[in-house]
């Protein structure tokens, strides 16, 4: 074999190396498991920004938004998941379909916007949902509320977004400590997780939201930095979810970053490798 031949199969291998290798890792996404990164405060303290998970895509099943969504601005590529998918689309069933539970912390695709967000699920087909007074009521019923304690963190700027926190000991300086009212929540189910308060806003006080059929109501349990179901009407708010833009559940972080990228590894969190979710 010439020179030039061996040098035009190896090319030839190695296209058809990457060709199977990004077939397989689309397989892998579409199918079993979805990595996501935490880019917001929303769900603190049960997810900080810069957790790194793989959502689990077969706990409910498959719709049109398990296929992936993939958008590179600098390079141009936006490819959405009804653009691959789009066929399944509309009639708010799923293959294989499983039933959240609440509590469940889900990835689900925006009703009107299409961007994955990241919500724990309070109110499922048929519920009544309120908060009054900053405790969330399920069908007329108060869950259990009980102080946990302080959440403290550093008031700088987070993550690649470089937000920085809100805090309740009020305006901080550039280090200092941002502290928030921690609660433990229980469902009526006995489940349990944490919750932080940072003020008294609108939010701590809403009518009442009947979750239609085939649909589900989320928030965020950093409960005064969280857009979501309370705010259908704001830019951003999510509305009742359909079933299925349901795209997986979150069942524990693999690692965490406290920088600006995954990849400087000298600002990973040492104590939430692997850490289960509640």
């Amino acid at each position: 074999m010439t020179t030039e031949a061996k040098a035009g199969s190896t090319i030839w291998e190695t296209i058809k190396t990457v060709f199977w290798a990004l077939v397989i890792a689309g397989i892998f996404r579409t199918i079993l498991f979805q990595p996501f990164w935490i880019p917001s405060g929303s769900m603190k303290d049960t997810l900080l920004i810069g957790d790194f998970l793989f959502v689990n895509k077969f706990a409910y099943g498959y719709s049109y938004a398990s296929c992936p969504t993939v958008r590179i601005a600098r390079l141009g590529i936006d490819v959405d998941a009804k653009d691959i998918c789009g066929f399944l689309d509309g009639d708010n069933t799923r293959l294989m379909g499983g039933e959240p539970e609440r509590g469940d912390i889900i990835v689900f695709r925006h009703p009107v916007n299409g961007t994955d967000f990241i919500k724990r699920v309070v109110g499922l087909p048929g519920d009544k949902i309120q908060v009054t007074k900053g405790v969330l009521q399920v069908n007329g019923e108060a869950v259990i509320t009980e102080e946990a304690g302080v959440f403290e963190e550093t008031f700088a700027a987070q993550g690649p977004l470089q937000r920085r926190p809100r805090c309740e000991n009020g305006a901080v300086g550039k280090g200092a400590s941002c502290t928030k009212s921690r609660f433990r929540e229980t469902l009526p189910s006995g489940r349990g997780y944490h919750t932080l308060n940072i003020t008294t806003q609108r939010s701590d006080n809403t009518g009442v939201y009947s979750v239609p059929e085939g649909h589900y109501f989320f928030m965020g349990d950093n409960r005064d930095n969280s857009t979501d179901s309370r705010f259908p009407q704001a830019v951003g708010g999510v509305e009742f979810v359909p079933y299925e833009n349901l795209i997986g559940r979150a069942d524990r972080v693999i690692f965490s970053s406290a920088g600006r990228s995954m990849l400087y590894f000298w600002t990973w969190r040492g104590n939430r490798f692997f850490k289960g979710l509640e």
